[in-house]
């Protein structure tokens, strides 16, 4: 009974949401704030879930600066719960083919969200630089998932260099967005689902000399898996700390 009233809920909440987004897009499109305000709608749907969330946000991060946000990727569920730790001013970069989903695709654009190609390596490097661009000039940040795809449950994947090169392109600086493990921990049909913690760690600068982007990108892979271990750890689930184990 759960699990149907939920999914009526979620059903309910797609239909006025994006109809209320698409309304307040075409009044101003591609505003730096559009994306903040529609991730805390999404992220409070957390509770319908029967998700507590807690954000901490390091008090070395500024909201009046831009910054390169890089989080850990996990599934579907994240739409409802990393969501809530999207910060103001913060759009996202996705796939030129969400734009093409009725409804949802146009709000994503509208959003002011940046979208790349990425079947075309030469067109998606453009969109990285014009991204890096776009925090120059309009003083917004850019919200990324280092590791190109969802985890689903196979740790923290790799990352790629994109985030880091859009950083360094723009000259601003690297903040891990960690989130505690969700992996089989939502059940549709139970009323309560645990907690989960989104941690905004301290900003990274991008050293100006002598820098190694790919060992720049593996040391803040170790320090991003480090601390979901630990929020793992807080929440009495060891799940990430016996996948380091595999690993080592």
């Amino acid at each position: 009974m759960i699990a149907v009233v939920r999914l009526i809920l979620l059903v309910l909440f797609f239909i006025i949401s994006t109809l209320a987004g698409l309304l307040i897009c075409l009044v101003r499109p591609f505003h730096p704030n559009n994306v903040y305000i529609f991730s805390h709608w999404y992220g409070w749907m957390s509770h319908i879930f029967g998700i507590s969330v807690e954000v901490r946000r390091h008090e070395a991060i500024d909201p009046g600066k831009p910054y390169v946000y890089i989080a850990n990727h996990q599934n579907n569920l994240d739409l409802f719960t990393i969501s809530n730790g999207v910060q103001p001013r913060t759009v996202t970069i996705g796939k030129k083919s969400l734009k093409y989903i009725p409804f949802f695709g146009q709000l994503y654009w509208l959003s002011g969200n940046i979208l790349i190609d990425r079947q075309n390596k030469s067109r998606a490097l453009g969109a990285m630089l014009g991204a890096a661009e776009r925090i120059s000039r309009d003083n917004i940040s850019v919200w990324m998932f280092p590791e190109g795809t969802r985890s689903y449950g196979r740790g923290l994947l790799p990352f790629k260099a994109g985030a880091f090169h859009i950083a360094l392109e723009a000259k601003v600086p690297l903040v891990p967005v960690c989130m505690s493990s969700t992996h089989s921990q939502f059940k549709l049909n139970r009323w309560n689902n645990g907690k989960v913690i989104i941690e905004l760690m301290a900003p990274l600068e991008l050293p100006k000399e002598q820098l190694n982007i790919r060992q720049f990108a593996e040391n803040t892979h170790l320090q991003m898996l480090q601390k979901i271990a630990l929020l793992d750890s807080e929440l009495g689930n060891d799940y990430t700390a016996r996948n380091i184990a595999a690993k080592e």
